[in-house]
């Protein structure tokens, strides 16, 4: 009996692929609430942009926001203002993450094309699905994404400037300005001096070529990054002074590096993986090569980042991300060079790995619609109290669909150099899309603001009055301005010594009260599935 065949070639390759990128970066976007911490933060942010303007200051439920540039912002708000009709506010302006991190994924594999052949480009994409550590920070409103995409468009700049010296030059140009507008002057420290590789990139050093890019690179990206700054210099002075502090205390030296380099490294071990592994076999093959522009450019940028990163930031794994594009293209090339025996061990690896991560999550939802195994059933229902799951034919569709796909390609998937690098990513893709279709409904009513918050409107008294508060956080105050409509006066201000309401959030072991006599609660609420946290509401008369 012959074995299935697939419908498409393998490894994917241009339809196939960009479905299947398409689908990773799709999945997980829409369909949930602004979930709490780093998705509630960034897409109040937005959502502050498109209530009520401020298009040159971003604002958190009222109040300036400078732990981030503006680029993210801008794309997320116009992108929620565009898919209004056919979105909610929160899923459209979600979109900007996936749209930074397919432009991401574009141009790594732009540029491995360009510097390392076809193959090499495809590779880059499937190991870009694959990075471990990309997953959930690609699929929440994530200011971090434009970063990896102004990192990503940089590479693919100084590529191309190796055969077309203004054009390439002025894409890194603008990459460079994306830089600073997605992370600010860091971000702009680490990469501008990749821009000192373009005379070592082409087949031989041509300075003359080398100084028409790095010429263009300057004239176009100079003017895109002092634009904002000047703007909002003119606009507001001491808002102005008080970013550049920010930006300037973000550039002092973190004391004990070389305990931090360790701890760095720790992380990637799992955070970057398969790209580390993968990386590191480029490096070990290529190693009487490192000069060839394929190897030079990602590993250049990778020692710049992981110092940069090392020197001013913790090893967590958001600021973890700038260091995955350099490693996905050193990767890239390993796709088509493993041993053998490695390439079907990590092959045999990502089959049995997904497979079973796909059972689990099956089984999971198998205890939440039918409640059996009963254990499984209960633990569920003891992390998230009060979830009561309903049976949904799309969802299950979906995830039917995707399993017997995943089935399928495990099975009629030929032998290939890069078969162990289309299973991980396939598998990658399977399993976070079946979480998605069966398990967002049980996340979301735990990570979600929006009953807790529709409960305080709903108990607001008839009496106009504003509404002052202690001890939110910005996730919090984000979720209350969009389910609430709700925006707090600063505590501590004249406004909020007026306010006749006063939002205090606690814990049940240690409840706050609010300022002065004369406050009565008459509201009360947490989250189901937070038994610590506790909002209270109180009115004075």
């Amino acid at each position: 009996m012959p074995s299935p065949r697939l419908p498409i070639a393998f490894p994917p390759r241009g339809i196939a692929l960009t479905a299947l990128c398409a689908l990773y970066l799709l999945a997980g976007l829409v369909g949930h609430d602004p979930w709490k911490n780093e998705d509630a933060t960034h897409f109040g942010v937005a959502f502050s942009m498109i209530e009520g303007g401020g298009w040159l200051v971003p604002r958190l439920a009222g109040e300036a926001w400078l732990d981030s540039p503006t680029l993210y912002y801008w794309v997320a708000a116009l992108l929620g203002k565009a898919f209004a009709a056919f979105l909610p506010v929160h899923d459209g302006a979600r979109l900007a993450s996936g749209l930074f991190v397919g432009l991401m994924l574009a141009c790594l594999a732009g540029t491995a094309r360009l510097l390392a052949g076809r193959e090499a480009a495809r590779g880059a994409a499937l190991v870009g699905i694959g990075v471990l550590g990309l997953l959930v920070h690609a699929h929440e409103s994530q200011p971090a994404t434009a970063l990896l995409a102004a990192t990503a468009a940089l590479y693919l700049g100084l590529a191309l400037s190796t055969r077309h010296a203004a054009r390439g030059g002025a894409l890194a140009g603008i990459a460079l300005a994306g830089g600073f507008l997605a992370a600010g002057l860091q971000a702009l420290l680490a990469l501008a001096p990749l821009l000192l590789l373009l005379p070592f990139l082409g087949p031989q050093p041509r300075a003359g070529r080398a100084g028409r890019a790095l010429l263009a690179a300057l004239l176009v990206a100079t003017p895109l990054i002092l634009a904002w700054p000047m703007a909002l210099q003119r606009h507001d002075p001491a808002l102005f002074a008080r970013w550049w502090s920010l930006e300037l205390a973000g550039l002092q030296p973190q004391d004990g590096w070389l305990q931090a380099l360790w701890a760095w490294l720790k992380l990637l071990g799992w955070f970057a993986w398969p790209a580390l592994p993968l990386a590191l076999w480029t490096l070990w093959k290529e190693r009487r090569r490192l000069a060839a522009a394929h190897i030079l450019l990602p590993l250049a940028s990778f020692l710049a980042l992981l110092l940069a990163q090392t020197a001013f930031y913790g090893p967590r794994s958001l600021n973890a991300l700038p260091l995955l594009p350099p490693l996905i293209l050193l990767a890239a090339p390993a796709t088509l060079s493993l041993r053998r025996g490695a390439a079907n061990a990590f092959d045999w690896f990502g089959m049995m790995t997904f497979s079973l991560l796909a059972g689990l999550i099956w089984l999971g939802w198998l205890a939440m619609v039918a409640g059996t195994p009963a254990q499984i059933a209960k633990n569920f229902s003891r992390l998230e109290p009060g979830f009561v799951a309903r049976f949904s034919m799309p969802a299950f569709a979906a995830a039917l669909a995707l399993t017997l796909a995943w089935l399928w390609l495990i099975f009629a998937s030929p032998r290939a150099p890069q078969r162990g690098a289309a299973h991980w990513a396939a598998g990658v893709v399977l399993c976070w899309g079946l979480l998605v279709a069966l398990w967002t409904p049980w996340i979301d009513h735990g990570r979600s603001y929006r009953p807790v918050f529709a409960g305080l409107k709903a108990a607001l008294p008839a009496v106009q009055t504003c509404i002052s508060g202690q001890g939110l956080s910005s996730p919090q105050r984000a979720s209350l301005h969009y389910f609430a409509g709700i925006v707090l006066q600063p505590e501590g201000s004249r406004a909020s010594a007026a306010c006749r309401l006063y939002l205090v959030q606690g814990t049940a072991r240690n409840p706050r009260l609010p300022p002065g006599k004369g406050w009565r609660k008459i509201w009360e609420d947490h989250r189901p599935s937070d038994r610590n946290e506790r909002f209270q509401l109180y009115f004075r008369p």
